[in-house]
């Protein structure tokens, strides 16, 4: 109390002059209509600019409530294409509405990314999904921008993906025009690129086209994007193109990730091998 005291008594002059300079600037504003507008302006102008940063600060809390809601919604529609679902063929046709969950071909498991490599020539990423949600290995990995891999190895709560962006990874593919079916790889070099080869020469190819992956694929859904034609070489050794592709995904930044289950994986590898053994 004694310090207090003390120090009041040291600054009182300061003190003094700073509560009568607020005193006469209040009376000055409220008592005069021009001085009052401009102190208005000001502080409208101030508090404007601290609700700015405020929202700022606030918004970008709350980007992962927004993100984990937008994969929730991602994950809704992709389990409703029309291409998830695959019937038996018979003479009737079915609306995808009307198609029951029987005929169910895909499904898709969110995931987080827990880790991401671009800068080896074999890349990998970590996803927050095991076998305990459903992963299992030799299961395609898309984005919302396109496909990114395959599942190699999985724990119970966690899996490990073999990156588009590894010397081993391929996926067939086709042009979105309907032809040029072909070996999608990467060569080891830039992360933005990609390679699509085999590509015979009878088929028109041209900068821009789109790159998706083929119906005859086992794992990926039907016509789901890869990316898109930068440029276009001649194989003087095999007579075929080979494409430089643009991924459409940006590996650097990958956030959330979906693993595709095919539903129908197991009758299909059960049919190979009996039909293997019955050839045997």
């Amino acid at each position: 109390m004694n310090n207090i005291r003390e120090l009041l008594g040291r600054y009182s002059a300061p003190i003094l002059f700073l509560l009568l300079q607020a005193a006469s600037l209040s009376m000055l504003f409220r008592f005069n209509r021009y001085h009052e507008s401009v102190f208005l302006s000001l502080y409208n102008e101030f508090a404007g600019a601290v609700n700015a940063r405020y929202d700022g600060v606030t918004s970008y809390f709350s980007l992962r409530r927004q993100n984990e809601e937008l994969v929730r919604q991602n994950t809704l529609l992709l389990n409703r294409l029309r291409s998830d679902f695959e019937r038996p063929d018979t003479s009737q046709a079915a609306a995808p509405a009307t198609l029951p969950e029987g005929d169910r071909r895909f499904r898709f498991l969110p995931a987080k990314v827990i880790s991401n490599s671009v800068g080896s020539r074999k890349n990998y990423l970590m996803l927050h999904r095991g076998t305990d949600q459903g992963v299992a290995v030799n299961m395609a990995v898309v984005s919302p921008s396109g496909v990114v891999g395959t599942v190699v190895n999985a724990s119970p709560n966690m899996c490990i993906v073999m990156s588009l962006l590894h010397q081993q990874s391929k996926v067939v593919a086709v042009l979105k025009k309907g032809s040029g079916y072909g070996e999608v790889t990467w060569d080891g070099r830039d992360p933005r690129f990609l390679s699509l080869s085999k590509v015979p020469k009878t088929v028109a190819v041209a900068k821009g086209d789109t790159v998706l992956t083929s119906r005859y694929s086992d794992k990926f859904p039907p016509d789901y994007i890869i990316g898109y034609v930068e440029s276009v070489l001649e194989d003087q050794v095999t007579s075929t193109y080979n494409l430089r592709v643009r991924s459409s995904v940006d590996f650097t930044s990958l956030q959330y990730a979906f693993v595709v289950a095919n539903l129908q994986a197991a009758e299909m590898e059960a049919l190979r091998k009996s039909t293997q053994e019955v050839n045997e």
